[in-house]
């Protein structure tokens, strides 16, 4: 897994949004200033976010950005995923960009010790951030490990 800065604005622009989503429309100027967020890079995430449905617009002068989703719809997972793509360290154990290996000498057989470890390792990801929403993140909230 890559956790890009593309990955982190996002959620860092998705937890402002969550801070005020019972207000008005925020304008990605805001967003930036509060975030720190360069604006041009803001502008790609916030489309990006857009297109998968997480964020609705207005344009013009009262316009701005906000939820479409409930916070507490929207995991981690999903974003992460969305700006910086599957979780799985190895392509081979990915369950959304899934690649059987081309060069490996376990590939054809039936147990490979780096698909195991790497195996654990992606569902010990995915564990935490399909579970962890917009909500527990903006609140602070940790959550207990699910075993």
């Amino acid at each position: 897994m890559k956790f890009s800065k593309k990955g982190e604005y996002a959620l860092r622009a998705l937890l402002e949004l969550t801070a005020q989503r019972d207000a008005t429309l925020l304008q990605r100027h805001e967003i930036a200033e509060r975030q720190n967020i360069p604006i041009e890079f803001l502008e790609q995430i916030l489309l990006t976010l857009k297109n998968a449905g997480l964020l609705t617009s207005k344009r013009g002068v009262n316009g701005g950005y906000s939820l479409l989703k409930a916070p507490e719809e929207i995991t981690l997972g999903q974003v992460i995923r969305l700006l910086d793509g599957p979780l799985a360290p190895i392509a081979c154990v990915s369950k959304t960009a899934y690649q059987k290996c081309q060069d490996c000498p376990y590939a054809e057989t039936d147990s490979c010790p780096i698909q195991q470890v790497m195996l654990d390792i992606r569902n010990a990801i995915a564990e935490i951030l399909d579970n962890y929403t917009l909500r527990d993140f903006a609140s602070g909230r940790r959550k207990a490990a699910q075993s």
